[in-house]
């Protein structure tokens, strides 16, 4: 069986560069309108464009995705809904949602709407993505730290399967990154992300370095080796970038795809940063580290114009026939027929001719004169009277309403048709306190030492999957004891076996930290508790979790503690109230890459001088922040949620047991975003 070619979907943060990406040979387009949109900088599309949008992609054959891919508020349910209706009207092609509750808002909105998950979802494994297959997501945008096997994999599960495959890189693992919103309140998960990543860090204390900027990606040259494994889309990055970005992106994906060599040097000098790397995909992370330079942006401005060259026209995509008739005393009568649809108009009958009649040749030149459409001219036949005459000026108003009436009728037909509902979200009130005095505290341990001083003051102790298989705990008894497997899985087939080892130990309780470690869970009859990485963030999804079988959940500490007194789902709450906030969660580590590992100070330093710990396991790394937070006094918090969650890092013993109990450490500490919000 022949594999169709996979789709080249292209970024469009305005309307010029939609029309750049589809000219220069898209075959479908992601956009973003002015709210729910993971990138808010862009200038995005109000409804009336995004109708315009849809026309257009569908007159090209084409298919508009429209970005709704932040985490969303309980405040701001009504409007998400009314949104997403009107979308839908538009006929919209998919939606890509991050949320869990926005895709549950969706459902109930539009019960037949198309969701693609969005790598902000973080799902990397295939365990993952079948889960995502049995919530009715038809789309997988799986992480971009994944080596081709794993890839290969995924698209083996029965779900489509989308990659990036030029653009920029983030540091961090998507969907796991806080550190522009602890940092500066801008949260990459609301579509704010300030990019802190690309100022100055350093693991050696040098301001100029860019510890945290790796280079853009790029699998174009290699693009075939993504075609082989089936992977259904080839994602371009880039939505707020220049139209003529998306333009030569497209345009080098188009001849990469027909087994030409595009011009690398021209995207380099487009956009890049200090050129390109494959490192995820390849396996190959030795040199993924780069920053814009000048010389970049110098090269950019000369290209430019070259650029224009590739999307200052229509492309032709349809093929017209059109049928004539000019018979005396007759209407005169003209038929298109492209794909399948046929219009015809008609005008009043023909006169006779004074001078040169009308003939076969005088219409198809006249009817030839496509070149503002998307129309090339195919056959043209006719039945024509002897002696009669219409004017060309005739033939070309003819012409323009035909195909007018011609692209009407094949827009309406390839817009998607959805059954949208009444549906209205009910709206949540702040609960009351719940009068708890003792708050239980669930602790998450990196060490040995840790977990011992844990045991006796914790409800739960939270313990690393790979240290339970190291160390005998029989002294506490098992169902104390929650399992925290890895936040990134690298071997799924190796989890599965340890999972299952310590499950016969008779471990019950599991951390699931995404959408993949739940899948796991589940098919291991663990007891499902839902991590803070999950960016639970409003009450939908805490319904979903418990849909999907999960006992309790951390909420996001992007929340205003506002907020969460109005989350209302009928599930156990928890909240961080305690650690050093983890900021990114990274395959590359900043130390190694800088400095090496022999020289490891454990942590990076910012332009300020401030210092970030940095915790590595053998397949990720994650970056902490550089201070504490606390909020054991802060009753408007610990009123409000079923449990607390401290979070251990570097704590000997005795320095846990003072956190577990409360105690306020020495070092700075901040409220996070309890009070500031994102």
């Amino acid at each position: 069986m022949t594999r169709k070619k996979p789709e080249i979907l292209a970024p469009a943060g305005s309307m010029e560069t939609l029309v750049a990406a589809l000219r220069s040979g898209a075959d479908a387009v992601y956009v973003g309108g002015k709210k729910f949109s993971a990138r808010n900088g862009a200038v995005n599309f109000t409804l009336e464009e995004l109708a315009q949008a849809a026309d257009m992609c569908h007159l090209y054959g084409a298919r508009l995705y429209l970005a709704v891919n932040t985490i969303i508020a309980d405040s701001e349910a009504q409007e998400f809904c009314e949104y997403i209706k009107s979308a839908a009207s538009l006929g919209i092609d998919a939606f890509i949602v991050q949320d869990l509750g926005a895709a549950m808002l969706i459902r109930k909105c539009v019960p037949n709407a198309v969701l693609h998950g969005s790598t902000q979802m973080t799902v990397h494994t295939t365990m993952g993505a079948r889960l995502l297959r049995d919530m009715n997501f038809s789309r997988v945008v799986p992480a971009r730290e994944l080596e081709k096997g794993t890839v290969e994999k995924i698209c083996n599960t029965g779900i489509e399967v989308e990659i990036f495959v030029h653009g920029a890189l983030c540091m961090s693992v998507s969907g796991q990154c806080y550190m522009s919103a602890v940092i500066g309140s801008r949260s990459a998960n609301r579509g704010c992300c300030g990019q802190a990543c690309r100022l100055p860090f350093s693991a050696c204390g040098n301001k100029n370095n860019a510890a945290l900027s790796l280079k853009d990606l790029s699998l174009i040259p290699i693009i075939s080796e993504a075609e082989k494994i089936g992977v259904d889309s080839l994602k371009i990055e880039g939505r707020m970038k220049r139209p003529e970005y998306a333009a030569s992106a497209v345009n080098a994906l188009v001849q990469a795809l027909d087994g030409q060599n595009p011009d690398m040097q021209l995207l380099r000098g487009i956009f890049s940063r200090s050129g390109f790397t494959d490192g995820y995909f390849t396996g190959r992370r030795h040199d993924m580290f780069g920053v814009r330079q000048r010389e970049d942006v110098i090269a950019a401005q000369s290209l430019i114009p070259k650029i224009h060259e590739l999307y200052r026209c229509e492309r032709k995509v349809r093929t017209v026939d059109f049928h004539v008739i000019i018979k005396s005393h007759e209407p005169v009568r003209i038929t298109a027929s492209c794909g399948g649809f046929t219009e015809a108009v008609t005008a009043d009958p023909p006169e006779k001719a004074i001078n040169r009649p009308t003939d076969l040749q005088m219409v198809e030149k006249q009817l030839s004169r496509l070149g503002d459409t998307v129309f090339s001219l195919g056959s043209v036949t006719a039945e024509i009277d002897d002696g009669l005459i219409l004017t060309a000026g005739r033939i070309n108003e003819l012409r323009r309403l035909l195909i007018e009436k011609l692209s009407g009728r094949i827009i309406s037909e390839a817009r998607h048709k959805y059954s949208i509902t009444d549906f209205s979200p009910h709206i949540n009130k702040a609960k009351a306190a719940s009068g708890v005095k003792s708050l239980p505290i669930r602790t998450i341990c990196r060490t040995d030492e840790q977990v011992r001083a844990a045991a006796d003051l914790s409800e739960l102790v939270i313990v690393p999957h790979e240290l339970l298989l190291e160390r005998d705990y029989d002294d506490i008894p098992k169902e104390k004891i929650m399992i925290s497997p890895p936040r990134f899985i690298v071997s799924e087939e190796k989890l599965c076996r340890e999972l299952s080892l310590l499950r016969e130990k008779g471990y019950s309780h599991l951390l699931c930290h995404t959408l993949d470690s739940a899948a796991v869970g589940r098919d291991l009859k663990f007891t499902l508790h839902g991590s803070f990485s999950l960016n639970i963030y409003n009450s939908y999804s805490a319904e979903y979790l418990k849909s999907l079988g999960f006992a309790d959940f951390i909420v996001s500490f992007e929340a205003r503690t506002s907020q969460i007194h109005g989350l209302s789902a009928d599930i156990p709450m928890g909240a961080v109230i305690y650690g050093r906030l983890p900021l990114m969660l990274t395959r590359c580590c900043p130390i190694k890459n800088e400095v090496g590992c022999g020289k490891c100070g454990g942590f990076i330093t910012d332009r300020t001088g401030r210092n970030f710990p940095v915790k590595c396991t053998p397949d990720y790394a994650e970056i902490l922040n550089s201070d504490t937070l606390y909020m054991f006094d802060k009753t408007d918090l610990t009123d409000y949620i079923s449990f607390g969650v401290v979070m251990l890092s570097s704590e000997n013993a005795a320095q846990a047991a003072d956190a577990i109990n409360g105690i306020k450490p020495s070092a700075p500490i901040t409220r996070g975003l309890y009070y500031r919000g994102i």
